[in-house]
């Protein structure tokens, strides 16, 4: 984890800078998923000073070879109007770290019902007596919102950017470059 390579979304009149981010993250997971590196991570620098979602910047953590490999495989075709692509660059000396993580909310008792019933064979109604409507949790994570490659279906993928730690921890990284172990620079 020694270098990193900053993408920054640029104003569209016609798109949102959190619509654009969805895009980048989704295009992101393809080329990590592609190339099945678990050794890049991402943050969101501007997270913590955006009105809205995560931010303009993407930053990309990782050795310098797994950053090429990825920047090799083209994976911001159709992005490139709308980013500035930075320079590869080695992490600055004096750095804090954080593990930036996936976080799961259940927020959709319907979802949920359809599984008991599928599981337990229960009926519609003994389902609803049991997840009620108001058994949905509500998340107040900064968010992208993607599209499932295998069903199709739309889903929020919150991110949570845990404290500030004075020391790297290890691990891996999945094909969203997020990580519960694993940390990555925060500069």
């Amino acid at each position: 984890m020694d270098h990193y390579l900053d993408l920054t979304l640029l104003p569209d009149p016609e798109f949102p800078i959190t619509q654009l981010m969805s895009a980048l993250i989704a295009k992101l997971h393809r080329g990590l998923h592609d190339l099945r590196r678990t050794d890049v991570g991402i943050s969101f620098p501007e997270v913590e000073t955006a009105k809205h979602g995560l931010g303009s910047r993407l930053r990309l953590h990782g050795p310098a070879a797994a950053l090429d490999s990825l920047l090799a495989l083209n994976w911001l075709n159709g992005m490139r109007d709308y980013l500035q692509l930075g320079e590869l660059a080695p992490i600055p000396a004096k750095v804090s770290w954080r593990c930036v993580s996936r976080v799961q909310v259940d927020s959709n008792p319907e979802r949920a019902r359809r599984r008991l019933i599928k599981r337990h064979g229960i009926s519609e109604e003994e389902a609803h007596r049991r997840i009620p409507d108001s058994a949905a949790k509500r998340c107040d994570l900064p968010y992208v919102a993607l599209r499932s490659n295998g069903n199709g279906n739309g889903f929020r993928l919150f991110i949570r950017h845990g404290p500030l730690l004075g020391a790297p921890t290890t691990g891996s990284f999945g094909a969203y470059g997020l990580s519960a172990e694993a940390s990555v620079p925060w500069f």
